[in-house]
């Protein structure tokens, strides 16, 4: 009898521990850890989402990590990260290896639109910049445009719009993008490559000091100049204007996609926005009055 209810009590066990390992493997997107990796230009839009996200699922926590965004795509293709956040398009080449490598359909959830801007010092004489002075300045031996890395979003995106490889462009680098604001006033004859985001944020003090050190240029494009200001984001009349998406390599409902959700959502989109950011997608309050 007492054998009996030995093997009785240890099959109940076995059954506990089964279910346990099945509830600590199964997908959630409400619990657990995750790693986003994003370029600098990004960090802050991708922190404050983060943290939002964090407020609204306790159990969960987001490690937000800087890395150039080439070498942040190559991580997710080599299962060395989950999620990563973007804003270059991808060749039919890189698109084709995505969907080989992690097995899933390339389709990139897009939450906003941020910009590529050109800096000088703030008692710079200069007033704006055109298309054909950064196609030409980007072949110079002068190197006059300053980026923050090789493997840039910036350079990226900017080498996108040329419609060249980034090396094949002359250009300097001063590693991040605080310090190419911070040590710009050094070369007056160089013009800063940097991230909207970088100092996007309203009401944030680091913001605004940064912002306060230069001058942002408008470009001028097709016989038109044109500022950052939301209505050029929105409709993407600033030659610049990049949207940001995320990538992951999650093929269940788990934490990665949870956050991409959520920051597309309503409650994300107005993060987004709060950071100075056009959010991508749009949410409009129509009332009906009769």
């Amino acid at each position: 009898m007492k054998n009996s209810i030995k093997i009785v009590m240890l099959f109940f066990l076995g059954v506990i521990v089964v279910s346990c390992k099945k509830e600590d493997i199964s997908p959630s997107y409400h619990k657990g850890e995750m790693t986003i990796l994003t370029d600098e230009s990004f960090k802050s839009v991708t922190e404050a989402l983060a943290e939002g996200y964090m407020i609204n699922y306790p159990e969960t926590k987001i490690k937000v990590v800087t890395k150039k965004e080439d070498l942040g795509f190559l991580d997710l293709l080599h299962d060395k990260a989950r999620i990563v956040v973007m804003s270059k398009d991808l060749s039919p080449e890189e698109v084709k290896t995505y969907e080989e490598q992690v097995d899933l359909k390339f389709l990139p959830a897009k939450f906003a639109a941020d910009a590529v801007i050109f800096i000088v010092p703030k008692d710079s004489p200069k007033e704006s910049i055109s298309m054909e002075e950064i196609s030409q300045g980007m072949k110079s031996e002068n190197k006059e445009f300053i980026f923050d890395g090789a493997n840039s979003s910036n350079l990226n995106f900017v080498a996108q719009k040329l419609k060249k490889q980034p090396k094949d462009l002359k250009f300097s680098i001063i590693p991040g993008s605080k310090s190419i604001i911070e040590e710009l006033d050094k070369y007056p004859n160089k013009i800063g490559v940097i991230g909207l985001n970088t100092f996007s944020r309203p009401y944030d003090k680091e913001s605004e000091k940064l912002k306060s050190m230069v001058k942002i240029l408008p470009v001028e494009y097709k016989g038109k100049i044109y500022n950052t200001d939301f209505e050029n984001l929105r409709k993407m009349d600033y030659p610049f204007t990049r949207v940001l998406y995320f990538l992951t390599n999650e093929g269940n409902f788990n934490i990665a996609n949870g956050f991409i959700r959520y920051s597309c959502t309503q409650l994300g989109q107005m993060i987004v926005q709060k950071e100075g950011l056009q959010p991508y997608n749009m949410y409009r309050r129509e009332v009906q009055m009769r």
